[in-house]
């Protein structure tokens, strides 16, 4: 047989073998791609590229090389599972670089980090100013986990409203000019309520790439013809417009107020009420 017919045939094996590994093993160790995987990666790549190009080589020998390599984190893995002792052994425990506002310098000195580190870290999750941080933690994974405190926290909807609605997440109702019969019952909408809003924005069914519409009624469209403007949901229009009146409203009781700290604590939900305004306007903006 010519050499060239042989290594293309063991080529070809290998990436059969690789690929059932591979997807034996699961999405997980994509996702969760440590060093020591990374290095794991290496290894198994040069053996696959020796044993592929090297017609002297044990083929079988080879591919079982492959497995023992393959195998080993996936069984590490599964043991991880059932031993929390053992999973901080092999994968390591998350290790406090700030708590209570306070730098642990020694803990830093442990994992070898600099001060210069720390900060570029934090700056990375938009943090410029350790003064800010209630707590922060390296993970084995080596990403830093950082919680704000709670004056530094962005505003939420919850902070305002006691008891929000819930959201479900908005389901795809046409797609390439199909109407999706499920998803839209799913939601508690009929075919009528569909094609009766997309008159209202001039618009017909086979007109539209792809729709969704949330648990709201709130319908947004993708048409074909890139030229045609989407209208604005109504609902985000109608919050906006809530949110600049409610900040008017605590604006003029901080004039009436006759207490001062009155007046700030009016101000200061003013405030709050405009940072969300800002915050939800480039959706609005995008929608």
């Amino acid at each position: 047989m010519p050499n060239w017919i042989e290594v293309g045939i063991r080529s070809l094996s290998v990436i059969i073998g690789l690929f059932l590994i591979m997807k034996l093993l699961g999405k997980k160790q994509l996702g969760r791609l440590s060093f020591f995987e990374y290095i794991l990666g290496i290894t198994i790549g040069s053996i696959a590229a020796s044993i592929s190009l090297d017609i002297e080589q044990d083929l079988p020998a080879g591919i079982t090389s492959i497995l023992v390599w393959l195998l080993f984190p996936h069984v590490v893995s599964l043991i991880s599972l059932k031993s929390k002792r053992f999973s901080d052994f092999a994968e390591g425990k998350s290790t406090v670089f700030i708590k209570d506002g306070k730098i642990l310098e020694e803990h830093l000195k442990k994992e070898k980090y600099t001060a210069d580190e720390l900060l570029e870290q934090l700056r990375k999750k938009d943090v410029f100013q350790v003064a800010d941080v209630e707590f922060a933690a390296l993970e084995p994974s080596g990403d830093i986990s950082v919680l704000l405190k709670k004056a530094k926290q962005p505003l939420t909807v919850g902070d305002i409203f006691s008891n929000p609605p819930t959201i479900k997440e908005p389901q795809a109702i046409i797609m390439d000019g199909t109407i999706l019969d499920q998803p839209l019952a799913a939601h508690g909408f009929s075919e009528d309520w569909l094609k009766n809003e997309l008159k209202k924005k001039g618009v017909k069914p086979e007109e539209v790439f792809l729709a969704q519409v949330d648990n709201f009624g709130e319908l947004n469209l993708d048409l074909y013809d890139d030229k045609v403007q989407n209208q604005p949901p109504v609902l985000i229009q109608q919050l906006l417009a809530s949110l600049r009146k409610n900040q008017l409203d605590f604006k003029r009781l901080a004039l009436q107020a006759e207490l001062q700290s009155v007046k700030e604590e009016y101000i200061k939900h003013a405030e709050q009420l405009k940072n969300m305004e800002e915050s939800i306007t480039p959706y609005f903006k995008n929608s």
